[in-house]
């Protein structure tokens, strides 16, 4: 049978039971949290007050912590480059109101909070160039994105469930760090869209968890190729005014780990949780072409724990046109 074709049937059968996953993972935008709720309300009298409180908490944050939130911020507000790769995927069919686009649609949704949540609190914090990082956002969705997944739901879903932990942990991280200076407010903001990812991780986690009991073989295959390919952040093609696509992008995640907020070691150890989560060592009737594919990826964790603590350096610093 054509690979497509298999594809297409496992997430047909997948997708007849989307209803209930989204009433699992998703959450309906009147009981959800929303940007207005966490941020001073211009139409209250104590709004510049308010503005000025944040404004003083903000000048405690170092430049590293503010470039990592503007790459944040400019990776979030790529979202239209996201919709529009997942709904090629085989097997959802953006014309059509239910079913797989449903739940493309709504995840959207959800994530586009999160870009609208920090953009508005960065522009109130006095410390950010909005121009340049307007800019940076708008090549980010311009330039596009290169995954290595081509119009594969199995890679796609390995891709998904990967950096919905890695945003988790890099949100989680930068709460934690506003309140050690001393923001509270930040610390909540991050914290809820921590929260958000560490959701949307366990429903793709799933997805994999369900195609790894139908098509078990086909499934740790695409989890090998993407592994063996890396996974790439989706800001990888994150750059500054003037400069060359992606140029910005491994600045943005020097600053990310001499802060601690994602680091090398951060990759391994999703892996490693990922690998204990599907339970890839014990998965039953696998071909053999999937047996070396699982010996490849139950042996990566070792190899990648050892190449980053070899790199955990602190690299040079770099000026951010972003920052005031």
């Amino acid at each position: 049978m054509n690979l497509n074709n298999t594809r297409l049937e496992v997430m047909h059968f997948l997708g007849q039971k989307i209803e209930s996953i989204i009433e699992e993972f998703l959450k309906k935008p009147e009981v959800n949290w929303q940007p207005a709720d966490l941020l001073p309300d211009s139409s209250n009298e104590n709004f510049f007050a308010e503005v000025k409180e944040l404004q003083a908490q903000c000048r405690e944050l170092p430049y590293d912590y503010l470039a990592v939130l503007v790459g944040d911020v400019v990776t979030e507000e790529a979202l239209p480059t996201y919709e529009t790769w997942l709904t090629d995927i085989v097997g959802i069919d953006k014309l059509q109101p239910e079913g797989w686009s449903k739940w493309m649609r709504m995840w959207t949704a959800e994530e586009n909070r999160h870009g609208d949540l920090l953009n508005k609190y960065l522009y109130l914090s006095g410390r950010i160039n909005m121009r340049q990082m307007e800019i940076s956002t708008q090549y980010l969705i311009s330039d596009g994105m290169q995954i290595g997944a081509a119009r594969d739901p199995y890679r796609n879903f390995v891709y998904t469930s990967f950096q919905e932990l890695a945003t988790n942990i890099s949100h989680r991280r930068t709460a934690t760090l506003a309140k050690k200076h001393g923001n509270e407010q930040l610390s909540k903001i991050c914290g809820v869209i921590a929260g958000d990812e560490a959701r949307h991780a366990k429903a793709y986690k799933s997805f994999i968890t369900k195609i790894f009991e139908i098509d078990a073989s086909e499934m740790m295959l695409a989890f090998e190729d993407m592994m063996r390919k890396k996974i790439v952040m989706p800001a990888h093609f994150l750059r500054q005014s003037g400069e060359k696509i992606g140029a910005t992008f491994s600045h943005f995640s020097d600053a990310a780990q001499r802060l601690g907020v994602y680091t090398s070691l951060d990759y391994t150890q999703i892996l490693e949780s990922l690998i204990k989560e599907w339970n890839i060592a014990n998965i039953p009737g696998i071909n053999d072409a999937a047996e070396k594919a699982r010996d490849y990826i139950m042996a990566l964790p070792e190899r990648f724990r050892r190449i980053a603590e070899r790199g955990l350096k602190a690299p040079l610093e770099y000026e951010f046109n972003w920052i005031k």
